[in-house]
């Protein structure tokens, strides 16, 4: 490797446990639909080299109303998938398990967060219920004046009309752009914006750690701040839920239970073109607008609809129930909430607020109660289990639990393994899903009956993903040697642009390697074709001309005793250029109280990072933090961390998606170690 080589990163991680498929898995879900890694390849290898056939069979599992003519268009960067066929994912989602005979099969588990006496407000869909209430809101929004291919922006905490409103939409062919009930008002301005939208949806309010979140105070300073620029937002829907004190303008300002009240329950759901658009969701950049993902109907429909049913074993007419703690908010709400899990007849748990109220056994409880067979969290909620105790989820029966995932960000091997035998209680697989807002669906992953797992890696592509990692020509490289992650061909979940901006689209996606998708992490490939994240390339550190991965150092890092959660990024350094400057939060019962005990554990876990990858990898500084700055989905922000450790302040920096700005002060406050 030469330092001019930008497109390589050294590996440092070394991980050796592998953990064969539970001989019973099969048997414990109902059956396996992937179960063995020869199937898998089989597979694997016919949806590389026949994607019109392969997705061709998977596509007539689901209703169309015109079939398609082709199965695929490629036009680099531009796909269509399933030319010409007509469909509605709402129909496919509801009324096709109505129509098989299913309506009465529960479809949807909502708990809410507040405990009164002891006892959650737990609300349960069937399938009839849930078309009831999605048509009366499709009736709704078409007497507001909505049509088809309008968009419509959605603002609400996790309340089961948020499923409502989005199915709706889907109904009747508008688009829906849905926007964390966490952002602010300049957000929500900044997204209604670019998409032009006229109407919004939100709650008076949203629970949260047992406080309200203010969601319609929200939406009115932002339309103060459209009216001030002129912009023509025609209605403004609240869902009453927090009972919370709210300003309103009449004219604009409509409550959703009147509206709902009268409306007729009876909504045929609207054709859409395989290529018409479903949804924008937006993603923050570093600086600059927030990008409007595009994502259309017959791809995306497909793809997230197979994803589920293979990597979670998604199986009807058995006691499983689904739980992805996401928010919708998010791309892994939309997909695996609603629109992969609904279309495979397995009930979709929705839970509304922290995991940590009214005390650090939530999630546990729920997973008790509910009888959750599928768990689906994220890296950063694992290590934040791992903080609050291995007592909590020790207080609650987890027997029901038959597959975990993971989601988000790489997961370190030691949070892997406490994850697998504290909750999973050393029988269940975990699926690590690599994945973006941008692809749709899960990329590269392990299936749960199939493939042998090792902590740490999202091990291998998905069915018709051609993942592979290359340098800056776009050179695939060997086995080991850490590079730039791209797709080289077509899947039907992929973005079919950025909204509104095609020049963005295509610089941001396919023109750093010439006929590439590249999704901007770095990876490495093993022998055995398994696949490693290694974190963002932004984020890689070059050491005295060694590229280095962020993950692999924060994984060294976490692998002690005393460090619950790591963050690393590179700071200047007069020898080296960059050194390393690590942000830890540490395990309770290791906070140091002293200076020289502060001074002792840096020390220890130098040589700790020295021992397990190497001399190079030693962090030049160490700070312990009670938190590091996140985003609302739960991903570390390294770009405010470099900041902090390069002792600079860029004031353009995009704050909007951080969860809670006095992490920040506080880091920016306190002493450098």
């Amino acid at each position: 490797m030469t330092q001019t080589d930008a497109g390589s990163i050294e590996s440092v991680l070394k991980e050796d446990r592998v953990f064969e498929p539970a001989a019973n898995f099969s048997e414990s879900v109902g059956g396996a639909y992937i179960n063995s890694l020869d199937q898998y390849h089989q597979l694997h290898k016919q949806s590389i080299e026949d994607p019109q056939g392969f997705w061709a069979t998977i596509a007539e599992e689901l209703d169309w109303s015109t079939k398609w003519s082709k199965v695929l268009e490629w036009n680099l960067p531009d796909a269509k998938w399933f030319v010409g066929g007509k469909t509605n994912i709402c129909h496919n989602c509801i009324d096709r398990q109505i129509n098989s005979g299913h309506g009465d099969q529960l479809a949807l588990i909502w708990e809410g967060e507040p405990m009164p006496e002891g006892k959650p407000e737990v609300r349960n869909f069937s399938y009839n219920d849930l078309k009831r209430e999605v048509c009366k809101f499709a009736n709704v929004l078409k007497d507001q004046g909505v049509t088809k291919g309008d968009i419509v922006t959605i603002y609400m905490g996790m309340v089961p009309e948020l499923t409502i409103a989005m199915l709706a939409c889907a109904r009747i062919g508008a688009v829906h752009s849905i926007i964390f009930g966490g952002f602010s008002a300049q957000a929500i301005v900044d997204r209604v914006v670019d998409a032009n939208s006229k109407t919004i949806i939100t709650c008076d309010g949203g629970y949260r750690r047992g406080k309200v979140v203010p969601l319609k105070d929200n939406v009115d300073d932002a339309c103060t701040q459209l009216a001030d620029s002129g912009h023509d937002l025609k209605s403004v829907i609240v869902l009453k839920r927090c009972e919370n004190n709210i300003n309103w303008t009449e004219g604009r300002d409509h409550w959703w239970d009147e509206l709902v009240g009268n409306a007729s329950d009876n909504c045929d759901c609207e054709p859409m073109d395989s290529e018409d658009m479903l949804f924008l969701l937006y993603t923050s950049g570093s600086t600059g607008k927030p990008k409007g993902i595009v994502h259309t109907t017959g791809g995306y429909m497909v793809y997230t609809y197979l994803t589920s049913k293979y990597v979670f074993n998604l199986v009807p007419n058995t006691d499983q129930v689904f739980w992805c703690t996401a928010d919708i908010g998010w791309v892994t709400g939309h997909s695996y909430i609603v629109y992969g899990i609904l279309p495979n007849r397995v009930p979709t748990l929705m839970y509304e607020g922290a995991p940590n109220f009214p005390a650090e056994d939530r999630f546990w409880d729920i997973v008790s109660r509910h009888k959750v067979t599928q768990f689906y969290t994220a890296p950063t909620a694992i290590r934040a289990f791992m903080k609050w105790g291995s007592e909590h989820p020790a207080k609650h029966d987890l027997s029901s639990l038959k597959l975990l995932g993971t989601v988000g960000e790489p997961i370190n091997p030691e949070a892997w393994m406490w994850y697998r035998k504290m909750i999973g209680g050393e029988r269940c697989p975990i699926v690590d899903t690599w994945w973006q807002t941008e692809t749709g669906g899960h990329m590269i992953t392990p299936l749960p009956g199939a493939t042998p797992t090792v902590p740490g890696s999202c091990t291998l592509p998905f069915f018709g993903v051609d993942a592979a990692i290359v340098n800056d020509r776009g050179e695939e490289q060997p086995a080991n040697v850490g590079g730039l992650l791209v797709i080289r061909k077509p899947w039907p979940a992929m973005l079919r642009g950025i909204y509104g901006d095609r020049e963005r689209f295509i610089d941001t996606y396919f023109s750093r390697i010439k006929g590439m998708y590249f999704a901007g992490d770095g990876a490495r490939r093993d022998e055995r074709g398994y696949f490693w994240i290694m974190g963002r390339v932004d984020d890689v550190i070059n050491v005295s001309g060694h590229r280095l991965g962020t993950m692999e150092v924060e994984s060294a890092l976490v692998s002690h005793e005393a460090v619950v959660e790591a963050a690393v990024v590179g700071m200047p350094h007069e020898i080296k250029g960059t050194g390393i400057a690590a942000f830890c939060t540490l395990e309770p019962h290791h906070v140091p109280n002293s200076d020289d005990e502060v001074a002792k554990l840096k020390e220890i876990l130098r040589a700790h990072v020295g021992k397990e990858i190497g001399a190079i990898a030693k962090p030049d500084v160490i700070r312990f933090t009670d938190a590091l700055p996140k985003t609302r989905s739960g991903k570390i922000m390294r770009r405010l961390l470099r900041d902090i450790a390069s002792g600079s302040e860029d004031k353009t920096q995009d704050t909007s998606t951080l969860e809670d700005l006095s992490v920040l002060e506080k880091l920016r406050e306190s002493e450098e170690g």
